[in-house]
């Protein structure tokens, strides 16, 4: 990437270049425009990086609807509304690049058994069938078409929501006193330990006893057949990261406290789908370079990315959600004073903004940095188009149980 360390220039200025944000910026995109969905809705022309080769034809999400009031302006769009009566509007997100069905059957029906095998999800594993985590992965990854590579990532991403769905949300125990302790273990396991060889039986025989440590050995396991020692670090990264971030919560739900907006979308960045994006390259084949990878212009594009995508998912769950559960429809109903739909409707337009940002730093990092960056950026768009597909359709958050 070009002259990533040269500190003394203003913060947020690069040559000839200045980092757009919010709402009208998305002009500023790499690749080819699709043509317009409607005779209203048009995409901007894209910008072409001085000195760079052109990427590859590559489509842009369409323009969003002016701005107004958000209630009035997002009336009419989006599918109906829920068992909940919510309405769930349209939301500035690239859809997916690729759909194949059979081959996000192959990788789910894999998944299930994988589940099975190692005991998650007992009781449950027709529920999970349902939900089709492995079309998640499919749709994520459109550069992969290896039913074991994809499902190497969504081991990966069940593992992680296991830790939802046995010890936050469902399961035999879910006090959030016991959360802690058992996400010390998980990450005993992910970051794997030494311990004396007398003591080490012990807590060998806790993993043996919780699927969920099973789950995250097997899992990281099968990472490391395509992924370099670096990328799995990398991951492991953002599993202690998310681990913090269920501490946060876990904290929130013991003592009943709602937290503010901002301090919940703070919470949003560590307790997000980074794990799972941190899998794009190795997916892919390829390996972003370190110096990118840790570049701090890389670095805000990716977090603020998955940020905007886990308020996507707070908006899509919000048909399956508890009314007191926190997310950010609830924390906004309750310090704006406001109903619940409003909420959604603000919620939206703060993922959308986000969304506008994203997209423009995209183009701006195609064009400053190497072709594995440029890969890099064009996978981190196509996850998010991709997740915003599985959101939209999956029966765990329309009409699933």
């Amino acid at each position: 990437m070009t002259a990533v360390a040269e500190e003394s220039r203003p913060a947020g200025t690069y040559p000839g270049w200045q980092w757009p944000a919010g709402l009208g910026t998305s002009g500023l995109r790499w690749g080819a425009p699709a043509p317009a969905a409607s005779a209203a809705v048009a995409d901007a022309p894209p910008a072409e990086p001085a000195g760079e080769p052109a990427a590859e034809p590559e489509s842009g999400p369409p323009e969003p609807a002016p701005a107004g009031n958000a209630g009035a302006a997002r009336a009419e769009e989006g599918p109906p509304g829920g068992e909940s009566g919510l309405h769930i509007p349209e939301l500035y997100c690239p859809d997916a690049e690729r759909d194949d069905p059979a081959l996000g059957d192959v990788v789910n029906e894999r998944l299930v058994d994988w589940a099975a095998e190692v005991g998650i999800f007992t009781g449950r594993l027709e529920r999970l069938r349902s939900h089709r985590f492995g079309h998640l992965f499919m749709l994520a990854h459109p550069g992969c078409d290896d039913p074991e590579t994809l499902l190497v990532a969504a081991r990966c991403g069940l593992a992680e929501w296991a830790v939802d769905d046995h010890w936050v949300d469902e399961g035999e125990d879910t006090d959030p006193q016991l959360l802690a302790p058992r996400l010390a273990m998980a990450h005993a396991v992910v970051d794997p330990v030494r311990l004396p060889p007398r003591y080490m039986p012990e807590f060998e025989k806790v993993v043996q006893r919780e699927p969920v440590l099973r789950a995250f050995r097997s899992a990281l396991g099968h990472l490391s057949t395509i992924a370099s020692p670096v990328q799995v670090a990398r991951l492991r990264h953002e599993l202690a990261v998310m681990f913090v971030g269920y501490g946060q919560e876990a904290q929130w739900r013991s003592s009943g406290r709602r937290p503010a907006v901002w301090e919940y979308l703070l919470h949003r960045y560590e307790n997000a789908f980074y794990p799972c994006m941190a899998l794009i390259d190795p997916v892919d084949g390829y390996e972003l370079p370190a110096h990118e990878c840790a570049d701090a212009r890389v670095r805000r594009v990716y977090l603020y990315a998955g940020v905007a995508n886990v308020l996507l998912n707070d908006i899509y769950s919000m048909h399956k959600e508890d009314p007191t559960d926190t997310n950010l429809p609830t924390v906004i109903a309750a310090e704006e004073n406001c109903s619940l739909q409003e909420a959604i409707y603000r919620a939206a337009e703060i993922h959308d903004e986000m969304m506008h940002t994203v997209e423009a730093e995209c183009a701006a990092l195609a064009a400053l940095g190497s072709p594995q960056l440029r890969r890099y950026v064009r996978g981190l768009w196509n996850w998010m188009g991709g997740s915003k597909r599985w959101h939209a359709t999956s029966p765990r958050y329309h009409g699933g149980s």
